[in-house]
């Protein structure tokens, strides 16, 4: 038994290196994600495989979120890949609220550091099943990018003015009424956040027999 486990090993063992650095690579560099809900739209869509930038903030021990180096830091108006301990789960977001912001909410406009965000109307939503949405562009002071409202509003469409403290980060669905984020889950901590992503890779219709969205190949998270 041994001598067959040890002919296995020496026959398959570029293909054993290649499965172990691919994982390595995966866990401490770059990976992708499917997104399996419509809190980002519209930036995000189902069926969107988003890639994850690993090495944005933090060089880590792989299969951990031990930082060996610290990168950078997430900015106003990243999009962020986390694993959120008062969730149970991975998350993709966009981060509102830096260390030291105050955030308030009124009406599903933003009101940052006392000033007002300037938002204009992108589009209404023809979709009947959405017609009670409507596509706006928002500016995180510098930073614009889509997002997707209700009409009427929502029990999410507004929270009182909060201070973001150090190590921790305030983040929205651009979906904003439809979104579990830092209204449900409460403030980011910073080891919690492994990633970041601007880029759409590949995307799947899940409601047109998963096909291919050719126009979302490659397509750019980041306006401008």
């Amino acid at each position: 038994m041994i001598n067959k486990l040890t002919k296995l090993l020496k026959e398959y063992k570029s293909l054993l290196i290649f499965i172990a650095l691919m994982s390595v690579f995966r866990s401490a560099v770059a990976d992708w994600y499917t997104v399996p809900t419509s809190s980002m739209k519209p930036s995000i869509l189902i069926g969107d495989r988003i890639l994850a930038n690993k090495m944005a903030y933090d060089v880590r021990i792989p299969f951990t979120h031990v930082s060996l180096y610290k990168t950078g830091d997430p900015a106003r108006g990243d999009i962020i890949i986390f694993d959120s301990e008062a969730a149970g789960n991975r998350l993709v977001k966009r981060v509102v609220g830096v260390p030291g912001d105050t955030v308030a909410l009124n009406n599903n406009r933003l009101e940052i550091n006392h000033q007002n965000i300037n938002y204009h109307d992108f589009s209404y939503t023809s979709n009947r099943y959405q017609d009670d949405t409507q596509d706006k562009i928002e500016d995180l002071l510098g930073v614009a990018h889509s997002i997707r409202v209700n009409k009427m509003g929502s029990i999410r469409s507004k929270f009182n003015e909060v201070t973001v403290p150090t190590g921790y980060y305030l983040v929205l669905g651009d979906n904003r009424d439809n979104s579990a984020d830092s209204r449900v889950i409460g403030l980011v901590p910073r080891n919690e956040i492994i990633g970041r992503t601007k880029r759409v890779v590949m995307s799947f219709n899940y409601d047109n027999y998963y096909l291919p969205r050719h126009d979302r190949f490659f397509h750019s998270l980041v306006s401008g």
